[in-house]
């Protein structure tokens, strides 16, 4: 899943972003609020992590933006102890979760993983489909008794199509969503990553499979 934040302390944003790779997310950030909406206009984003207090744009104009342009991506809102009165103003605005700084790592994931998990069949911090289950913190794919490691690609990808089960990803929405739109990712890489995803799914003997759809993209299907 990718993830956007838009953070003007840049060390912090950083050390976030770090974070965020390292628990298997792709994650990109910026550090003014007219980037950030810039950005999360895109629609590539499966979440938005947006601190209230930015330059340029205050997190809260960022946000009144998108929902006024029907932006459904969640956001969860950064705010500072005192910042009472813009909790209540970005949850009004359609803001789906808010953390107060500081905040520990530990929150900061679980906070994320519950406003990701809206998006699929997530149980026990596994994703599941068909007879496959992807283990989100142990970069695993699981069918039957039968268990393989995925590396950071094979497990963003095939992320993005269990979140996604039964309709067609195109190639470009892939590169998007996993390398970035400004990435010199090609189509190649998308097809040698699928490669080495559909042996893994019949090194399992799962029955869920990768199915490709002719001159578009891909779909996982069981």
């Amino acid at each position: 899943m990718r993830i956007l934040l838009v953070e003007d302390e840049v060390h912090l944003a950083q050390a976030l972003t770090e974070i965020l790779k390292k628990n298997m997310y792709a994650a990109d950030a910026v550090h003014d609020g007219q980037q950030g909406l810039e950005y999360a206009m895109s629609g590539v984003y499966d979440l938005v992590i947006l601190d209230i207090m930015l330059p340029k744009m205050s997190g809260i104009e960022v946000l009144k933006n998108l929902r006024a342009e029907k932006m459904s991506v969640p956001v969860l809102l950064l705010t500072a102890k005192d910042e009472i009165e813009d909790k209540v103003t970005g949850l009004d605005y359609g803001a789906d979760d808010y953390m107060t700084k500081p905040f520990s790592t530990d929150e900061l994931l679980a906070r994320v993983r519950a406003l990701l998990r809206r998006k699929g069949d997530v149980i026990d911090d596994e994703l599941c489909f068909g007879d496959i289950a992807l283990k989100l913190k142990k970069n695993e794919l699981v069918s039957s008794n039968n268990q393989v490691k995925l590396s950071l690609k094979e497990f963003q990808i095939l992320e993005l199509l269990m979140y996604n089960p039964n309709q067609i990803l195109t190639k470009e929405r892939i590169i998007d969503k996993i390398w970035g739109g400004d990435s010199d990712a090609e189509y190649n890489n998308v097809e040698v990553y699928i490669s080495f995803l559909r042996k893994k799914l019949q090194f399992l003997g799962a029955k869920t499979e990768i199915k490709t759809v002719r001159g578009v993209g891909y779909s996982l299907e069981c």
